[in-house]
C-alpha cells in the first residue's frame, strides 16, 4: 500500500485541560464550574499557584505524547494506516470540538480517542463523551461524518503499570543507601467528592487494582507502601479520604523520616503534579521532618508511549470485532 493511498485515523488525546499563565485562570476556573464565575479568593490562590510553578507543561507534553504515540504506531504499522496525532482540552483550548473539527478539515474520517486517565468510569468521564458528541453532530449539521471511538479502561495495562514500576525502582535507588529498603512508598490517585464515585463505585476498583499491580511488581510488601487521596477540591463536601496531608503525620510518628511519593494516576506533569506534590506536600513533609521525593512522571516514558499505542490498538481492534 502505497503512502498515498493508505487510510488515515486521528489519535487523539484528551485530557482536563489547564492554564498556561495566571491571567488565564478565571476563564478557565469558569468553564470547570460549568459556567459559574469563580470566587476571587479561589482565582487569587489559584494565580498563586500558577505564578509558584512558572504555568502548566500539561498541554505541551500532552501534544508530544500524541505526536509519540502516532510515531509508534506509524512505525509499527508501516503497510497500514496512517496515524494523525491531534490532543483536545475538556476545559481549556485546545477544546476538544476544534481538535476533533481539526482532524475533519484535514479529511480525517476515523479517529480513537484515549482519555489520559487509566482508570475509566462512564459518569466521571461524562464529559469527554459528551463534547466528542457535540462535535461530530456539528459536524454532521454541514455533512460530515466522522467516526470516533473513545478507549475505556487501561488500569491494567501491562506496559503503563510497567512504565510506573520502572520509575518507582529508580526513585527508590537514589535514596541513602541504608534507607532504600524501608523508605515507605506514597501511591496518590486525584481524589474526588465522595457523591461522584457513589455513582460508579467501579472507578474506585478500578485505581485499587492499578495500586495492587504496581505493588506486586515492585515487590512493595505490607507496611512499607501506602495509599491515599490527593488535591481535593475547594468546596465543603465530603471528598474521598485518606488525604495525603492526613497521612504524612501518620508516617512522621511511626518514625518515618523519608518518603516516596508516586502518583499512579496522573500521565504529564501539571499543576497537581508542581504545586500539589512538588510545593504542598514537600512543604507538609518537611515540617513533619520527612525528607520527601516523587517519582519522576511518566510524560515522554517510551513504555508508556508503547503502553498508549497498544491502547489505541486494542480499541481499534475491538470496533472492527464488535
Amino acid at each position: 500500500m502505497t503512502a498515498s493511498n493508505r487510510r488515515t485515523i486521528g489519535l487523539l488525546l484528551m485530557t482536563f485541560g489547564t492554564c498556561t499563565t495566571p491571567d488565564e485562570v478565571p476563564a478557565y476556573l469558569a468553564h470547570v464550574r460549568g459556567g459559574r464565575p469563580a470566587p476571587p479568593e479561589l482565582v487569587a490562590e489559584f494565580q498563586r499557584r500558577y505564578q509558584i510553578v512558572g504555568g502548566s507543561p500539561l498541554i505541551t507534553i500532552t501534544d508530544r505524547q500524541a505526536a509519540a504515540v502516532a510515531d509508534e504506531l506509524n512505525r509499527t504499522h508501516a503497510d497500514g494506516p496512517r496515524f494523525v496525532p491531534s490532543i483536545g482540552m475538556l476545559h481549556s483550548r485546545p477544546f476538544i470540538g476544534e481538535a476533533i473539527a481539526d482532524l475533519a478539515r484535514r479529511g480525517v474520517r476515523d479517529i480513537v480517542a484515549i482519555i489520559m486517565s487509566p482508570q475509566y468510569s462512564p459518569y466521571i468521564m461524562g464529559g469527554y463523551h459528551r463534547a466528542v458528541d457535540e462535535a461530530r453532530a456539528a459536524l454532521a449539521a454541514h455533512g460530515q461524518t466522522v467516526s470516533v471511538q473513545v478507549a475505556g479502561a487501561w488500569h491494567r495495562n501491562s506496559l503503563f503499570l510497567d512504565a510506573l514500576a520502572s520509575r518507582i525502582r529508580s526513585a527508590l535507588a537514589t535514596f541513602p543507601p541504608e534507607v532504600q529498603e524501608t523508605v515507605p512508598v506514597l501511591l496518590t490517585c486525584h481524589s474526588l467528592p465522595r457523591r461522584v464515585v457513589e455513582h460508579e463505585p467501579e472507578y474506585l476498583a478500578q485505581i485499587q487494582e492499578t495500586v495492587q499491580a504496581l505493588v506486586a511488581r515492585v515487590g512493595l510488601p505490607e507496611g512499607r507502601w501506602y495509599f491515599a487521596y490527593q488535591s481535593a477540591g475547594h468546596t465543603p463536601e465530603e471528598w474521598l479520604k485518606p488525604d495525603l496531608k492526613d497521612l504524612l503525620p501518620v508516617l512522621a510518628a511511626r518514625g518515618h523520616r523519608h518518603v516516596l511519593m508516586a502518583p499512579v494516576q496522573f500521565l504529564a506533569d501539571h499543576l497537581e503534579i508542581l504545586y500539589d506534590i512538588d510545593v504542598a506536600a514537600r512543604e507538609e513533609a518537611e515540617r513533619e521532618g520527612i525528607a520527601f521525593r516523587r517519582i519522576e512522571s511518566l510524560n515522554l516514558d517510551p513504555t508508556f508511549i508503547r503502553a498508549l499505542a497498544q491502547v489505541a490498538e486494542e480499541t481499534l481492534t475491538a470496533r472492527q470485532t464488535a
